[in-house]
């Protein structure tokens, strides 16, 4: 009988060794200059499970160096909704990243 548990606590392992429950996927969109420094208009992204909108925001920065330069002034919309940092984002959200418009 203990050969079965163990089995089935490891049955959804990745192979990284990862639990595939402990991670969701989400969609993450990019406009304006966060755009033109991904070159990119949207992408998934796989994070551990109770990350905030911060922790993903903090993961992109790493992949992609450029958006640092507009980190400070960046709003964050989660589902067409505007977000604080501290949201938990969930399986199959969409998370907008969002620079300032410039123009006149």
């Amino acid at each position: 009988m203990d050969a079965i548990e163990i089995q089935n606590d490891t049955e959804n392992v990745d192979e990284a060794g990862r639990n595939e429950k402990t991670l969701v996927e989400i969609k993450v969109l990019f406009f304006a200059r966060a755009r033109d420094l991904t070159g990119l208009a949207d992408m998934s992204l796989e994070v551990p499970a109770d990350s905030t909108a911060c922790d993903c925001l903090n993961r992109l920065i790493v992949n992609f160096p450029g958006l640092a330069e507009i980190r400070g002034c960046i709003v964050l919309a989660i589902n067409e909704e505007y977000a604080p940092e501290s949201t938990i984002v969930k399986d199959r959200d969409e998370l907008a990243i969002i620079p300032p418009i410039s123009g006149g």
